[in-house]
């Protein structure tokens, strides 16, 4: 049987027949679902690039 590692806490964990999977358990994945809803899980973006991204949203709502 393949054994995972659940993504929130480094348990192993079986693949197959793992209604929670990635995760080892009902806690686990609503503890990562939080943590999305929470916003914790971004992507870094340098200062000198914040306003790249601004550029393109403001094109964005332009062409619309």
């Amino acid at each position: 049987m393949k054994k995972v590692k659940c993504p929130q806490c480094g348990r192993q964990t079986l693949w197959d027949g793992n209604p929670y999977r990635p995760f080892c358990s009902e806690r686990c994945k609503l503890l990562d679902l939080g943590h999305w809803l929470a916003e914790d899980y971004r992507i870094k973006v340098p200062p000198e690039g914040l306003e790249e991204i601004h550029a393109l949203s403001r094109e964005e709502e332009e062409g619309e």
